[in-house]
């Protein structure tokens, strides 16, 4: 596979961005530059608000969905999209929480 020589990374921004751990690359400023003319158009419609907000819930949908499929046995990050609301490693539970507090449940009084 040929590399196309990418400009940006190749000048000192680039290599200052690239060692920040940063993937900035040709075609990601080109959506965003495209980005911005499409609101600056759209605000000269008078519609520059709503193409904002339409802009939001696109990037929160593409944020959370997921690159790939889950593999077998892996489990969500959310316990309820996982089989019988399992949580993962680390979750802090309401009754962990009461019991390192000190409260004890009501059944247990």
């Amino acid at each position: 596979m040929v590399r196309v020589p990418d400009w940006l990374l190749d000048s000192s921004l680039g290599r200052w961005l690239g060692s920040k751990r940063l993937a900035f690359t040709n075609l990601t400023w080109l959506k965003v530059l495209l980005w911005l003319v499409l609101l600056g158009l759209f605000n000269e419609l008078d519609f520059g608000l709503p193409f904002f907000l339409i802009s939001l819930f696109y990037w929160l949908y593409e944020g959370l969905r997921s690159p790939a499929a889950r593999k077998p046995g892996e489990l969500s990050a959310y316990s309820v999209f996982n089989p019988d609301c399992q949580p993962i490693l680390g979750t802090l539970t309401a009754e962990q929480l009461e019991g390192e507090m000190g409260y004890l449940a009501l059944g247990n009084r």
